[in-house]
């Protein structure tokens, strides 16, 4: 099969196109023919390397995708060859850079046919990422405000929907461009961050919801009231300890399983979210993907079309 390897760690020059063996299912595992494979920050970091990171190169990136069941290992039995199929890899595995993947079957969902492989693969990680966070997470309630910083990346995108279907007054900060764009994800109040310091421009927020991190992890703490929750997916700035005692700071498992893909799916048939933006490119093409997703400047999702 065809893949793009990342050859060592270092900067996008490392991802090369080129051949990898077909993967075989284990038991209770399928073969899914990729067709579609988001891009998310977690795959720089991982290509950038530095502690914590031990792997064999050449190795295949990637942790969401959308395809069709190509092989079913022994014990599976609610899928069949031919069935279209979208999922994000178990913790710590990879492998959607590439045009076959073996997963296991009971963290994979079946693909809503409104839904094409693009748009399945955009949504897979950051939607069930969202819904850790606003549902499971913070226990986001009707009535309650959100502060969610990043609002056009895609896990903000689908947060903001999410929050503004529970029924929560949603604020956000995003730049200029993107003001409109998040507004109509349903955002009450958006704040240019180049523009305005959030700090001074919202307040007594019950969650703020951080996916930028950093310094704006730390900030984010003087908008909370007390017994407020800040809940993260991008770690705050090192050797900075909470600056209050007062807020709960929560951080989402975002496990891998099939019943937060298909929350993902009964909120797309509820009207509740849509699929975000997408700015496609070839496989072969992942190193120029990976260039603009580490600006950090984005809006929606990078999708790698595989097929």
């Amino acid at each position: 099969m065809k893949a793009m390897l990342l050859t060592g760690h270092g900067g996008p020059e490392m991802l090369r196109y080129g051949d990898a063996p077909d993967p075989s299912p284990a038991h209770d595992e399928i073969v899914v023919n990729v067709h579609a494979a988001s891009v998310n920050a977690a795959d720089y970091k991982v290509r950038l390397g530095g502690r914590g990171y031990n792997l064999r190169f050449p190795h295949i990136l990637g942790r969401d995708f959308s395809g069709v069941v190509a092989a079913t290992g022994e014990g599976v039995s609610d899928f069949a060859i031919g069935d279209a199929a979208f999922g994000v890899n178990d913790a710590g595995l990879e492998g959607a850079y590439a045009e076959k993947l073996a997963i296991r079957a009971a963290i994979v969902a079946r693909k809503p046919d409104r839904l094409s492989h693009l748009q399945a693969a955009a949504m897979a990680l950051t939607g069930i990422t969202a819904i850790w966070a606003i549902e499971d997470t913070a226990q986001l309630q009707a009535g309650e405000t959100i502060l969610i910083q990043g609002g056009a990346g895609g896990v903000a995108g689908f947060a903001i929907q999410l929050a503004k279907y529970v029924g929560a007054t949603v604020v956000t900060t995003t730049s200029a461009a993107n003001v409109d764009y998040v507004r109509s994800l349903g955002a009450s109040r958006v704040i240019d961050y180049n523009a305005e310091d959030f700090t001074r421009a919202v307040a007594g927020c019950d969650v703020v919801f951080d996916t930028v991190g950093g310094d704006v992890q730390t900030r984010s703490y003087s908008v909370l009231k007390p017994g407020g929750r800040l809940v993260w997916v991008a770690p705050g700035a090192d050797g900075i300890p909470p600056p209050r005692s007062d807020v709960r700071v929560l951080r989402p498992a975002v496990s891998r399983d099939r019943a937060h893909l298909e929350r993902i799916v009964a909120l797309l048939d509820a009207g509740a979210v849509s699929p975000p933006p997408i700015t496609r490119y070839d496989l072969a093409d992942a190193a120029a993907a990976h260039r603009v997703s580490e600006a950090r400047h984005l809006r929606g999702k990078l999708v790698l079309a595989v097929r």
